[in-house]
């Protein structure tokens, strides 16, 4: 293998480690409140500092709703309804990244038709499984997003799918959430 390609390899997967490790961290210490206070004191980047947690959050079994949840009290509905659509979709794009380096890694390709339970056939390709996979409660969202990325789903199609699915779910967490608060005004 030519060095070169050895050495963007080896670049893709020390910074993919970097950051796992980053957000292995913030999700050590991550602190519902101490987000909160943090938001409302720097209100200026307080967006960008949502989408930051969004994206630290994509690597770890945290769920995202609560910043969802903030934002919706801070800004209100519709802002959070943006927020969570783009922050959950950056997240995706790091989990398909993530999906494509480990395809990479274990040269995928050869090896999912030995997966149990015939995962290797699942239509991972297609906008329709893209969209209601993401649907399903718990990991759904990151099993679509790092599958897509190692059954090398086209961008496009997965970006879109991406999109829609996000925005329905942020609409579906930002409606219930702005129910409850609204019940216990």
């Amino acid at each position: 293998m030519h060095t070169a390609s050895l050495w963007e390899k080896g670049r893709k997967y020390i910074f993919l480690a970097i950051f796992v490790i980053v957000a292995i961290a913030f999700a050590s210490i991550y602190d519902s409140e101490a987000l909160k206070a943090l938001l409302y004191k720097y209100d200026k980047f307080a967006l960008v500092i949502c989408l930051l947690v969004y994206l630290l959050l994509s690597v770890t079994p945290i769920p995202t709703e609560p910043v969802a949840l903030f934002v919706l009290a801070w800004k209100g509905p519709v802002v959070a309804i943006l927020v969570a659509t783009l922050g959950n979709t950056l997240s995706a794009l790091v989990e398909y990244y993530i999906g494509g380096s480990i395809g990479d890694l274990t040269d995928f390709e050869k090896k999912k038709e030995k997966l149990p339970f015939h995962l290797g056939r699942l239509p991972i390709n297609s906008p329709l499984f893209q969209i209601l996979a993401r649907m399903l409660p718990g990991f759904g969202p990151k099993f679509v997003s790092v599958a897509g990325g190692m059954y090398q789903v086209p961008l496009i199609t997965y970006l879109w799918t991406a999109i829609l699915a996000n925005l329905i779910g942020a609409v579906v967490v930002v409606g219930g959430g702005y129910g409850v608060f609204h019940l216990f005004r």
